[in-house]
């Protein structure tokens, strides 16, 4: 799965997306260019590759440049996705203080990504307190969606929390750039959606089948499809101030 990158991709192809639509206005050219040059290798894995495994000590974060990444918990015998990261984010990037995550990183269908080692995140907080600042905000940035995803399984049935986080997913893919129009592709499963809400596979169809019968949506392998997301918008609740995207909040004169 491809997606249209960003206009400032090809000036930055590693890390184009990072804070794209956000914060990423408010930092200098230098200061793009040095976090740039921090990824030192770049590597592909399938779909279901495990990046990161719980409890594994790491001395390296990473960052997505194509794909999508899950955040899982297995329990029981049963598997839960608490995350999605989408192109440009720093997926483990707490782990430079963690060392060890408790969940794992997994692929959502073929993914590429760049690491950073935890050496040179620490010049990085040393040396450059202005992209220490960004990184520290896009932690802040995962916080911000975790929240809103336990609030989204406390507060609706699971139509809307399927329409929820495709309406999340649009408005990130956007935030970065990527074009999303009519068709919201993605490599998710029927399982992957009920993992995401907290739902069994077969409530998981018939939520599908309910936005399928509203006439908001209709989800073909992942691949999501509508007329109207300002619609599915309405239907999910969604209100996207937690996304932190450019907007009336006026950060600039604290951002130096």
């Amino acid at each position: 799965m491809t997606l249209t990158a960003s206009s400032e991709a090809p000036a930055f192809p590693l890390t184009g997306d990072f804070l794209a639509g956000r914060l990423r206005q408010n930092l200098s050219l230098d200061d793009l260019k040095y976090i740039e040059g921090l990824v030192d290798t770049v590597a592909e894995y399938g779909d279901t590759a495990r990046l990161l495994a719980r409890g594994t000590k790491t001395d390296r974060s990473t960052i997505l440049i194509e794909g999508y990444i899950f955040r899982t918990i297995e329990s029981a015998g049963k598997r839960f996705i608490t995350g999605i990261h989408v192109p440009g984010d720093f997926v483990d990037l707490h782990g430079f203080a963690l060392k060890r995550l408790d969940h794992n990183i997994d692929a959502a269908g073929r993914v590429t990504v760049g690491s950073v080692s935890h050496d040179t995140l620490r010049r990085v907080m040393r040396d450059r307190p202005g992209v220490a600042r960004a990184m520290w905000f896009a932690t802040l940035l995962d916080a911000a969606i975790h929240r809103k995803w336990i609030q989204m399984l406390e507060q609706l049935d699971a139509p809307r929390r399927i329409a929820h986080l495709y309406a999340e997913l649009h408005t990130r893919l956007e935030l970065v750039g990527r074009n999303v129009s009519r068709a919201l592709r993605t490599p998710f499963t029927q399982f992957d959606m009920a993992d995401m809400c907290g739902v069994s596979a077969i409530h998981a169809n018939r939520a599908v089948g309910k936005l399928r019968e509203l006439g908001i949506a209709e989800i073909r392998r992942g691949d999501l499809y509508t007329a109207d997301w300002a619609a599915l918008k309405r239907y999910a609740q969604f209100d996207p101030d937690y996304l932190y995207g450019d907007g009336p909040l006026k950060v600039e004169e604290d951002w130096d």
